[in-house]
């Protein structure tokens, strides 16, 4: 009882001493000092990173647009953890931590737990070569396993992929095999149209290729005039025809949809007829009584 009253008197004593207060207030400005100052490094050194690669695209010199978004992401995250990092060291040696033994008892505690973390040394380095072999960037679109979407970032360890209903796929660097990277190389836009039986195909060629040749330069993203290459297939009610146009990356689908509107709107005004579902009806007792007759 003696002792736990002794030391309630001394913590009491050490509380109402002005220098604790003194010490405890110079200490908390410090570390909000290094708070605001890390916060103010990062976002100057990722303002002066991002300057920096703005200039870069002005220059004569070809640069990837891609690869340029992608390496300022990496290198913006790279400033952010090393400042950071320093930042939570500077703060522990304001609260009179021993770094030296910590420092060293990290280093003892990395190599107890490095066989563990093969995994994280896999996504990192991995990571690397995605980057730098420009498998792909941010902004592409990629299919990664059964996720499909555009690539929202590449990290030291994870990437982002977003797909158009939103969801958003993380996967370890580490554990990207098979990569299908559609934003490369140019696409192309593949319509099939139908027609009638009862209409006359040569005529509807005639008139598509007709069409096609007044869209030049209607569309930005179409690169080559749009080709019919002919009657693709003969349906069971319908003559499939085929056109394709080569479009910017990417831009496939929606030049597929408004060639397939204008496709559509030139033939009705030619009265040139696409095909709908029928059904033939007859009745039993009809057929037997032309069968008695």
């Amino acid at each position: 009882m003696e002792t736990l009253n002794a030391f309630w008197d001394n913590f009491i004593n050490y509380l109402s001493n002005e220098d604790t207060w003194i010490v405890w207030g110079g200490t908390f400005i410090k570390i909000i000092c290094i708070i605001i100052v890390a916060g103010l490094v990062v976002r100057i050194a990722k303002s002066v990173i991002r300057n920096l690669f703005k200039v870069r695209s002005r220059t004569p010199m070809q640069v990837s647009e891609r690869r340029e978004m992608t390496l300022l992401k990496l290198l913006q995250n790279v400033v952010a953890y090393v400042v950071y990092f320093a930042a939570i060291i500077a703060v522990l040696d304001a609260l009179t931590v021993d770094i030296t033994g910590l420092l060293a008892g990290a280093g003892i505690l990395g190599l107890a737990v490095g066989f563990g973390t093969q995994s994280l040394v896999r996504d990192i380095i991995t990571g690397f070569f995605i980057i730098f072999e420009d498998q792909f960037s941010a902004g592409d679109y990629v299919r990664i396993g059964e996720a499909e979407g555009y690539v929202e970032e590449i990290g030291l360890r994870t990437t982002k992929i977003k797909s158009w209903t939103g969801e958003l796929h993380i996967f370890p660097n580490g554990m990207i095999n098979d990569v299908t990277n559609f934003s490369i190389h140019n696409s192309v836009a593949v319509v099939d149209i139908s027609i009638a039986y009862e209409e006359d195909i040569d005529r509807a060629e005639k008139e598509i290729i007709s069409l096609l040749d007044s869209l030049e330069g209607k569309y930005e993203d179409i690169l080559l005039k749009p080709e019919l290459l002919g009657v693709q297939m003969l349906g069971p009610s319908d003559v499939v025809m085929r056109v394709i146009a080569e479009t910017q990356p990417m831009k496939h689908w929606y030049i597929g949809r408004a060639l397939r509107k204008d496709i559509k709107h030139h033939l009705d005004q030619l009265g040139i007829k696409i095909p709908y579902p029928r059904m033939v009806m007859y009745s039993r007792q009809e057929e037997a009584q032309n069968t008695e007759d």
